[in-house]
């Protein structure tokens, strides 16, 4: 089972996060509010998948995801980002795997999320 651990602000966004990955048969291992949660505890839950909203990197996403993949380089990185065409470049240019735009409709997300899923051996 792919182990995921999400990264959000609002409870809202988390919740619906949740309960797409368990119809996608994923496990969720915990939940950040801030980035500092998030950079703590991914290593910590041997995930497979790192699912963050964009704005709750810090202001040098650069760092940020230096600082991540020293404390663990194995997870996937998956961003969701907002329509701003500059921070899906720099998402991927930093360091993420993948993004997903929080415009499309559920269905798209499941199945980003999904494909990205399929590259990871278990």
């Amino acid at each position: 089972m792919v182990r995921v651990y999400i990264a959000d602000a609002l409870p809202s966004e988390r919740l619906a996060l949740r309960l797409m990955l368990a119809n996608l048969n994923m496990e969720v291992l915990g939940e950040a509010e801030n980035w500092s949660i998030a950079l703590t505890q991914t290593p910590i839950c041997n995930t497979d998948i790192l699912l963050v909203e964009w704005n709750l990197l810090p202001a040098t996403p650069s760092a940020a995801f230096d600082e991540l993949r020293k404390a663990c380089s194995k997870p996937l990185v998956i961003i969701l980002i907002g329509s701003q065409a500059e921070h899906r470049q720099a998402a991927l240019s930093f360091g993420a795997d993948v993004f997903i735009s929080k415009g499309e409709l559920p269905e798209g997300v499941a199945e980003r999320v999904r494909a990205a899923a399929a590259k990871i051996r278990i």
